[in-house]
């Protein structure tokens, strides 16, 4: 697929992409090369352990003892993205000193943009050591600190892989999701649209300790209550105007307690699984109908969603709904690439923001440089 011109090219080469988002299931570590071209080489889920999983959402909400408790899963953190890396080189037979960089988005546990910053954890000292190879991380706060929102970062990366596409909208359904909207070879908008498969993940979990809903099975045995819906989609973030972006910081379990508090007692718990997957999809919609766009891209864990996909389909009736599969690059591994990408464009001197999105000032190159 082309690629922007870098300002040099002694950058081109192979990079690995290390992204553990918002749903926390997994690290997706992806061999990418990237420069005239982009080509997905390898890629590799990893596993995140559960006692470390564990630790991790519970630094995701304010409590105590929280910077001791930080330091060592930021540690331990980095340790597992650098036993992932090490099994995707492995997995593609490539030696880690053929590797410029790797790109690690780190795991964010605080994103407050209104207050000036965003906090990830998983130590790219350790990566860098481990790995011997040189790690870019710490990509969101130099477009907070230019007045943006950090957030999202992706769509630099749609533009490079689907820039082409006419009226194209590319929507990444992870923990959140975020959209990105291209007309003409350039991105017009983009922001977080709110909740993608979060509370989804945690309802199924809780009421059958399973990590997601395998193809929205169960929430499809459910039926959409409507007055849990309305409740919902009138949190402000929905019509809070863009730029913007949230995360589990606003979206969790506590706030869906507080909206089932009002809810029906005869609301069974797939009914609230329908639901949940009802927000997901009337937020993504909602978002993108105003724009008209004549092709939606999805990619993420929520693409795997069938119930999903139906519903987007069904709401965006106008629009030609796929999967990334479809367009080049495989659903599940675009956000890792994306993280590869924005560590080449470090190294290339290119900017990695989008101030039409996060609504920076300027243009950046973005991401700390950390050498072996």
């Amino acid at each position: 697929m082309p690629a922007p011109s870098p300002t040099t090219t002694n950058a081109d080469g192979l990079y690995v992409g290390l992204m553990s988002g918002t749903s926390l299931d997994a690290i997706d570590a992806v061999l990418l090369q990237c420069g005239s071209t982009i080509e997905l080489i390898s890629s590799h889920s990893h596993p995140i352990p559960e006692p470390l999983r564990l630790d991790i959402i519970n630094l995701c909400q304010p409590s105590t003892n929280e910077i001791d408790r930080a330091g060592v899963v930021h540690i331990a953190l980095g340790h597992v993205f650098a036993d992932a890396t090490l099994a995707v080189l492995k997995q593609a037979n490539v030696a880690a000193s053929t590797v410029r960089a790797i790109g690690c988005h780190g795991q964010t546990i605080r994103h407050r943009p209104t207050d000036g910053f965003s906090l990830q954890i998983g130590s790219a000292d350790v990566l860098a050591v481990r790995t011997g190879i040189a790690v870019v991380s710490d990509f969101r706060n130099k477009d907070i600190a230019l007045g943006g929102q950090g957030a999202p970062l992706v769509p630099a990366f749609h533009q490079a892989l689907w820039g082409q596409h006419s009226r194209c909208a590319v929507v990444n359904i992870g923990g959140m999701a975020n959209f990105t909207f291209m007309e003409n070879g350039s991105v017009v908008s983009g922001y977080d649209s709110g909740p993608g498969n979060v509370l989804m993940d945690q309802w199924i979990q809780l009421h059958h300790s399973q990590r997601f809903d395998q193809d929205g099975r169960w929430a499809s045995s459910g039926a959409v209550l409507p007055d849990l819906l309305s409740s919902m989609l009138a949190d402000p973030y929905f019509s809070m105007p863009a730029p913007k972006s949230t995360g589990r910081e606003r979206f969790n379990r506590h706030w869906l307690e507080q909206h089932l508090a009002h809810a029906s007692n005869a609301a069974r718990p797939e009914d609230i699984q329908a639901t949940l997957l009802e927000l997901t999809a009337c937020s993504i919609s909602t978002a993108l109908l105003p724009l008209t766009p004549s092709q939606a891209l999805i990619c993420g864990g929520g693409a795997r969603n069938t119930a999903l996909i139906k519903r987007l389909q069904q709401q965006l009736s106008a629009t030609s709904v796929m999967v990334t599969d479809d367009a080049g690059m495989p659903a599940d591994w675009v956000e890792g690439a994306a993280f590869a990408w924005l560590a080449w464009a470090r190294l290339s001197g290119l900017p990695g923001n989008i101030t039409e999105v996060t609504g920076a000032r300027n243009k950046a190159v973005l991401g700390a440089l950390y050498l072996p």
